[in-house]
């Protein structure tokens, strides 16, 4: 039995001229609602109002970061926008032919390139077309994925999909002055495939990626060796660790990125290095999120397991994946996803998580 966990309420309303109007206070109520809903919009060619953005943050409306993911989106389907401005707390947003080309982003401040990433990737392979972006600001900040993540997990993710595309960081970027560069190179996807997969397989390797910037390297090297101990001594386990070029950052900064391999799948799990918290802190807490996800079977870890809804949306057929918890995010995104699209979302309980449908 097949049990859809998303309550969908009232359809959201549609004004005189056809424009959809979502709340953006529904559920989590963040970010990645405005940055999902311009991605398919753009995607859908769906004109949409989205108000009350961010309304419960204690700064609400469109921080620095948001509003360079909406002009990013925007860029891609010369869409006609209003209210794109810090704090706003609503915008329009009228998608026009989506195409591609090459683009200069930048969020100004150290704002996440990750999330940045969310909204251009779903509209930059509905194009159809080579994307190619240059993009500006934070690398690894708090309450975002780094840009490892995006380059080790989703997009190896997005390539068992039929998406083909290279992310490089060129310079990193932290808290507070940013500085990071980034560059995307997304080739023409002809047929965006569904992602199902519900058994991960037996697990090929598990790997750290570490780096550190006017930091010793023992502390990366601590971050690794942590993360290694709260994993399944009997894994393969390789470790990479970067020390930054201090002439090329400019603040002080560091990240881990776990990807565990395997037959089927890629899992991941990540931290930011904070000032004050232990490196061994930090390794334990990624070691611990990557090993709960492979105990319980999961093909998609709890990031990815939001992530990836947009594209399992826009796919030309039915997706499913096993995950160990969703999320408020995911909730939202499934919400937010039947909003604008006739895409439906299932989830089954089992014994160590859930077993989640999508239906394009």
């Amino acid at each position: 039995m097949v049990v859809n966990t998303v309550r969908k309420p009232v359809d959201s309303p549609r004004d005189r001229a056809g424009v959809l109007q979502i709340d953006g206070a529904h559920g989590e109520g963040g970010g990645q609602l405005v940055r999902t809903a311009v991605a398919v919009a753009a995607a859908t060619g769906v004109p949409i109002r989205i108000v009350n953005i961010r309304a419960l943050r204690r700064a609400p409306g469109l921080a620095a970061q948001h509003a360079a993911a909406v002009r990013a989106v925007a860029a891609l389907c010369d869409a006609e926008c209003d209210g794109v401005r810090l704090h706003s707390p609503a915008l329009r947003f009228l998608p026009q032919r989506l195409h591609g080309g090459e683009f200069e982003i930048d969020v100004g401040t150290a704002g996440s390139i990750a999330l940045v990433l969310q909204a251009l990737l779903p509209a930059a392979v509905a194009s159809g077309e080579r994307v190619v972006a240059t993009i500006r600001g934070g690398t690894d900040v708090r309450a975002a994925p780094p840009v490892d993540y995006v380059r080790l997990v989703l997009l190896p993710l997005l390539e068992t999909m039929g998406v083909r595309a290279e992310l490089s960081v060129a310079r990193r970027g932290y808290y507070p002055r940013g500085g990071g560069v980034v560059r995307l190179a997304l080739e023409p996807t002809a047929r965006l495939r569904p992602f199902a997969v519900a058994q991960a397989g037996p697990v090929a390797r598990i790997e750290a990626h570490v780096h550190v910037a006017h930091l010793p390297q023992q502390i990366a090297e601590r971050m690794a060796g942590a993360a290694r101990a709260e994993l399944p001594a009997a894994e393969r386990f390789d470790a990479t660790v970067e020390v930054c070029d201090p002439e090329l950052v400019s603040s002080p900064g560091g990240a881990i990125v776990l990807r565990a391999v395997t037959a089927r799948t890629v899992l991941g799990a990540a931290q930011i290095a904070q000032r004050g918290v232990p490196a061994e802190q930090l390794g334990q807490a990624a070691g611990r999120m990557l090993k709960a996800d492979l105990q319980a079977g999961a093909t998609l870890d709890v990031h990815a397991s939001d992530q990836l809804l947009v594209f399992l949306a826009l796919a030309d057929g039915p997706s499913q994946f096993r995950a160990s918890q969703l999320t408020a995010h995911a909730s939202t995104a499934m919400w937010l996803l039947e909003q604008l699209t006739s895409a439906r979302f299932g989830v089954q309980p089992t014994p160590a998580g859930m077993l989640v449908h999508a239906q394009p």
